[in-house]
């Protein structure tokens, strides 16, 4: 049984504090001329978010108007909790009348594509293809450089629709998955109603990263004094209410100073509040879906047999036989049994508890990096006495479980007794979503009930000697499905990680599962997606940085942005003019397969080109422990998506240019 009274407040205070002031010394923080001169050059409309991305829970609160959860009034419900039999009624209601959205959209990116003897308007007349987009972990190299590829999808960024581009592909999807850096970066633009990239890297109130989330500088704030003053109040009022608290807590209202655009970070939004955006009320953005780890209270280990949890506006639990629950998301600090709730005596009760799930506390769930930060704490700069000092007191915080996040009381308590092994915790343990391998957050999207045709899996890890993807992620999916926790997934075959980086398969974008035929599964295998897999790579920038690495400045900033923009469009198609052709044919290959039609000549060559065709090396791969050199040695008209107008105003490589948007969707 975890107490209430479960973090050492000193502890955590003197931990966050001698770090941030070994970490902070170093940092370059630009002179007042030269920023002013940048944003004197800036251009005119990116120094704001729009205002319907302004502080848009100013209207409503929390139930305590604050950070920390409160008394309500039970609805009149059976149960908050449901068995993962299928989709939420509200998902599967948000999916219908997105594909109102998506269908549109991806007709005009099929048209757009002028494919040869394929026409979008009659393929999709009764057809709704269900696109998902997967955003890996890794810190800020992982949500910056996804950043990059959000943006070549989404066609509100200017010039995403030209010849080479790749752009209303955020727009024709149905489903965006996020995990540790890369949930930083979902939640991010779903908790700031939908901006586009460049609004956020414009803004002066989001997106500074020049200053590290343990040394934060300016911001929204008067001092960093006033920072940890109010990030600890807060935790400490939640305590004190009576709830468990963990580093995660201190995590993730860090993070939300950093990414969300409310004042003193929203400690009174919760993740469940997206419900009531604008974006989301009229369909306008793909259903977010945020992935962590189960790890059992006293354990060490995350390993492929761990529970997968998935957070969605509307609830959250798993899939996994281990638990095959879902609990009402607002509702999760409610004291439940078997899902009904009770007082401390295990009485039914009337009362109930909203505001656990704090936007910012849900962002840091899927990345508690602190366990790793300890692992790790010789790269991060800290050195002599401060080093000993500072191992010392993550080492103590670790022992007491403090870097999991808590989730207490369990909202499964008393759920599925025969299968589940949270049925008797008093508390829920959650970690870093990456931590059992599954750093791309696929789990979510190869669910049957999901229905998903295509995945766009983002791979920013850092998996190499130099910090690169090895395609480890892909491997460890595979493999999860015959495991216990497989619970009728499928996923296509993978090669192992020698033969991914030794036949380049990370060093340009690679398709699995393109021969449906050649999965077992019902439909002959059309259930299963196609894995448009896409991994970091040097096209214009270096961008293989440590996940542990807590600031960067804006030139940093635009040339992540910049090179993920040229990964995702293969430097808008100067290396392969028909990629985004290539594109097109990928989503349109599952439901060509089940209409037992034959791929047109352009898709049959695109299918020829990038799909693995199960090769795997006999021998170790020469380049798995090398450091690539850039695709684009120098920038050209076609070297990719310049950023312009960063947080300071920088303009970088490049010439196209990421704009305002006009017309707003919302």
């Amino acid at each position: 049984m975890l107490s209430s009274c479960y973090l050492p407040l000193t502890a955590i205070s003197y931990a966050i504090l001698l770090i941030s002031g070994c970490l902070g010394a170093d940092q370059d923080v630009a002179g007042e001329d030269t920023a002013q001169a940048a944003i004197n050059n800036r251009d005119v409309g990116f120094s704001h978010l729009h205002p319907e991305y302004h502080h848009v829970f100013e209207k409503r609160d929390s139930p305590s108007g604050g950070y920390v959860p409160a008394n309500v009034t039970c609805p009149n419900v059976a149960s908050f909790i449901r068995n993962a039999t299928s989709l939420a009624a509200n998902e599967t209601q948000y999916i219908e009348n997105r594909y109102a959205q998506t269908s549109p959209y991806l007709i005009s990116y099929l048209d757009r594509l002028n494919l040869t003897d394929f026409n979008a308007t009659d393929f999709l007349a009764d057809t709704n293809l269900t696109i998902g987009i997967a955003f890996s972990g890794g810190g800020y190299r992982a949500m910056l450089s996804g950043a990059g590829f959000l943006a070549a999808f989404d066609d509100r960024t200017q010039n995403a629709t030209d010849a080479g581009h790749i752009g209303g592909l955020l727009q024709s999807a149905s489903y965006i998955t996020g995990l540790s850096g890369g949930n930083w970066l979902v939640t991010s633009v779903v908790m700031n109603n939908f901006p586009t990239i460049s609004q956020l890297q414009g803004s002066e109130t989001v997106w500074e990263l020049s200053n590290s989330i343990l040394d934060p500088g300016g911001w929204q704030l008067v001092s960093t004094e006033d920072y940890y003053a109010n990030m600890i109040n807060d935790v400490t009022d939640k305590l004190d209410a009576g709830f468990g608290v963990s580093l995660t807590d201190y995590w993730g209202r860090g993070l939300s100073y950093q990414l969300f655009n409310y004042t003193d970070g929203g400690p009174n939004v919760t993740f469940s509040d997206i419900r009531d955006l604008s974006s989301f009320q009229n369909y306008g953005m793909p259903f977010p879906i945020i992935v962590a780890d189960g790890r059992p209270y006293n354990t060490k280990i995350v390993s492929i047999n761990s529970t997968v949890y998935e957070f969605t506006p509307y609830e959250m639990g798993s899939w996994d036989p281990s638990l095959y629950a879902f609990a009402a998301l607002e509702y999760i600090g409610t004291n439940m049994t078997n899902g009904r709730p009770v007082d401390n005596n295990k009485n039914s009760t009337t009362t109930c508890i909203m505001g656990l799930d704090n936007a910012g506390f849900v962002m840091g769930t899927s990345a508690t990096l602190f366990n790793q930060f300890l692992l790790q704490l010789n790269t991060t700069g800290v050195e002599g006495v401060l080093y000993d000092a500072a191992q010392a007191a993550l080492e103590d915080l670790s022992y007491h479980e403090d870097d999991i996040a808590l989730y207490e009381p369990n909202p499964f308590y008393g759920v599925n007794p025969d299968i589940s092994y949270m049925y008797n915790e008093t508390a829920l343990t959650l970690v870093d979503g990456g931590e059992d391998n599954q750093n791309i957050p696929l789990a979510p999207l190869i669910q049957p009930v999901r229905h998903v045709d295509v995945v766009f899996a983002i791979d920013n890890s850092a998996d190499t000697e130099y910090d690169w993807p090895s395609g480890i992620s892909m491997t460890a999916t595979y493999d999860r499905q015959f495991s216990s926790q497989g619970n009728g997934t499928l996923f296509p075959a993978v090669p192992d990680i020698n033969s991914f980086v030794g036949l380049n398969l990370t060093a340009r974008p690679t398709w699995f599962g393109c021969n449906a035929s050649n999965i077992t599964g019902e439909n002959g295998g059309t259930t299963v997606p196609l894995i448009v897999y896409m991994a970091n790579h040097p096209w214009s920038y270096y961008t293989n940085t440590s996940t542990f690495q807590l600031s960067y400045d804006t030139d940093e900033v635009a040339g992540f942005i910049t090179n993920g923009y040229n990964v995702a469009t293969q430097g808008n198609g100067t290396v392969d003019t028909e990629w985004a052709k290539c594109i097109g044919c990928a989503i349109i290959q599952r439901e060509t397969e089940r209409r037992n039609s034959t791929p047109t000549t352009e898709c049959q060559a695109c299918l020829n080109k990038y799909c693995w065709d199960g090769t795997v090396l006999s021998t170790n791969a020469s380049n798995i422990t090398g450091q690539p050199g850039l695709v684009l040695a120098a920038p050209s008209a076609k070297s990719g998506a310049a950023m312009a107008a960063t947080a300071r105003g920088m303009v970088v490589l490049g010439t196209i240019v990421l704009g305002v948007v006009v017309a707003v969707m919302g």
